[in-house]
């Protein structure tokens, strides 16, 4: 296996704003918060972290205050993906540069491609920079789906050497662990579906639950894989009512709200995405009550 990949759990953190700016200073904070809670990994600049809405001039320096914090502790990894395949490759490049140990690079989406095209982009990635990828399959967002086939394919690169999983498809986990096997790590990108995922021979999970449980969820993934399955099909369930809330809107739109409820953020977005609604965001707050997370 290449390069800097982990076991257990990695959080997808988001972007904190403050006003019309990415805020530095809580950026940092939940960055020491993460490594102290004993976090595996720290991925920024994915999904959760709003890339869409990062501005050119404020990749580098995001890049640069999550590298100075990680510091070697634990993998940086850093979202470089795009729908321009140019875009993905200068991306790419960049994070290396600046400090990045790894790389999340989802399929192309909007205008999509065909397979072949599929296989195209993410070797065109790979050849650019001499990092590990984790090959990024979310079709909710992105309108295809990476396949198991399409995969194995990918994995002759060296560089290619992991996929974040986040179809919701049993099946499709099924399909890598037969496909793949242990030639390509495998992370679930699923906070409802890590346990199943281990079962079937992920390595972990890329979470967005850990941005506000990171103890809990390394501790779920870290059970697994030290064979005390019971005490992490306990977790899986207990914290499943936060999960589904989080995703009851669009994420990142109820993790910030609750965030900024826990006092350690802004609840800021960019447009499209707006904050969370009066009657979700009760019942995300009786939640974190409930799991002693606010008062």
């Amino acid at each position: 296996m290449h390069g800097n990949l982990f076991y257990g759990c990695g959080t997808a953190l988001v972007t904190p704003f403050k006003g019309s700016r990415v805020d530095y200073d809580a950026l940092e904070k939940l960055i020491d918060w993460q490594l102290d809670s004993g976090i595996d990994a720290v991925v920024i600049l994915g999904t959760t972290g709003e890339p869409a809405t990062i501005t050119e001039s404020e990749r580098p320096a995001v890049i640069e205050c999550a590298a100075a914090r990680c510091a070697g502790r634990v993998p940086l990894i850093v979202g470089t993906g795009s729908n321009d395949t140019r875009r993905a490759v200068a991306q790419s490049v960049e994070a290396q540069r600046l400090g990045a140990d790894a790389l999340l690079v989802v399929t192309p989406y909007y205008n999509k491609t065909s397979r072949s095209g599929l296989i195209e982009h993410f070797n065109a990635v790979a050849d650019s920079v001499e990092l590990p990828i984790i090959m990024y399959n979310v079709p909710g967002r992105t309108g295809m789906n990476l396949d198991a086939t399409t995969v194995a394919e990918l994995a002759r690169h060296p560089n290619l050497c992991a996929v974040k999983e986040a179809s919701g498809s049993v099946k499709q986990m099924t399909d890598l662990a037969a496909a793949c096997g242990e030639g390509i790590a495998v992370y679930c990108g699923n906070d409802d579906q890590i346990v199943p995922a281990m079962a079937l021979g992920a390595r972990g999970a890329i979470s967005v639950a850990s941005n506000l449980i990171p103890r809990q969820m390394r501790d779920l993934t870290a059970n697994w894989l030290r064979g005390e399955i019971g005490k992490a099909l306990k977790a899986q369930l207990e914290f499943l009512p936060l999960v589904r809330l989080l995703f009851d809107e669009v994420s990142p739109i109820p993790v910030k709200a609750a965030l900024s409820m826990m006092g350690r953020i802004e609840d800021t977005l960019r447009l499209p995405l707006v904050p969370l609604d009066s009657e979700r965001r009760e019942a995300l707050r009786r939640e974190l009550v409930r799991l002693e997370l606010i008062d």
